[in-house]
């Protein structure tokens, strides 16, 4: 996903890649760039940069996200797995912070999408069940774009028909459930990033899908809230407004 972001910005005519921090691949050089890739956050810094992307693991993210808060650095962050508390305390961090940020659970504009249509026709619907697959080094499950599914379409109906199971042979066979929503995960090789949402009512079905087969996909909405993060006064917590939805 670095690489990618890296090539992403150097593509773009309007930007221009000018740090990049990686522990692991300290001391290589950015491909088609002179930037050679640091080991800490100073080099941002350094650099004078105007916005870092974060795309790494809770912890790291975490203690990114808060060094470009005190650094007056604009952030945008497509780690996911941030509890709401997480959230909370980001909001406030970036409430009287000279910098922006936005975090989402996917910078995908179709799988942003695939949320909103399902949002909307949820209200029209008695039952609706989630089934999200990736691949297979995934550690978190449900995925961060499945659970926020289920909240928002959680959020735009609450009667939903009730489960009739009444014996549950294999422990979880019913998913997960968040707000009344059931989510199912698969984890398995040959795939990468893909969801379904169904909804159900009386003689008909409607299935909302969307499919991610290469980190390329991330990258429009990722170049997009690197452009608007500036002008969104604290921290954007989805791609929903800048898209305008």
């Amino acid at each position: 996903m670095g690489k990618t972001v890296c090539a992403a910005v150097v593509a773009d005519p309007e930007m221009e890649l000018v740090a990049a921090v990686d522990v692991f691949g300290e001391g290589t050089v950015v491909a088609e760039t002179s930037v050679t890739i640091a080991a800490d956050r100073a080099a941002f810094g350094a650099a004078r940069a105007d916005v870092v992307v974060d795309f790494t693991v809770l912890d790291s993210a975490r203690e990114t996200i808060a060094w470009c808060a005190a650094n007056n650095i604009h952030v945008v962050v497509g780690t996911t797995g941030f509890t709401e508390l997480d959230i909370a305390a980001f909001h406030e961090l970036f409430a009287g912070a000279k910098s922006n940020a936005v975090i989402a659970p996917n910078f995908t504009i179709g799988a942003v999408l695939m949320m909103r249509f399902s949002e909307l026709a949820a209200p029209w619907f008695e039952s609706a069940e989630i089934i999200e697959f990736h691949h297979g080094a995934k550690k978190d499950a449900p995925s961060g774009t499945a659970m926020q599914t289920a909240q928002r379409i959680g959020a735009a109906s609450n009667q939903w028909m009730q489960d009739p199971t009444e014996k549950v042979v294999a422990k979880g066979a019913r998913g997960g459930i968040v707000n009344g929503v059931p989510i199912h995960s698969v984890r398995m090789h040959g795939m990468y990033a893909h969801q379904e949402v169904i909804l159900g009512g009386p003689g008909q079905t409607l299935t909302i899908r969307h499919d991610s087969t290469d980190v390329a996909a991330y990258m429009p909405g990722v170049l997009l809230a690197v452009r608007e993060v500036a002008n969104r006064p604290g921290l954007t917590a989805a791609l929903d407004p800048l898209l305008g939805l």
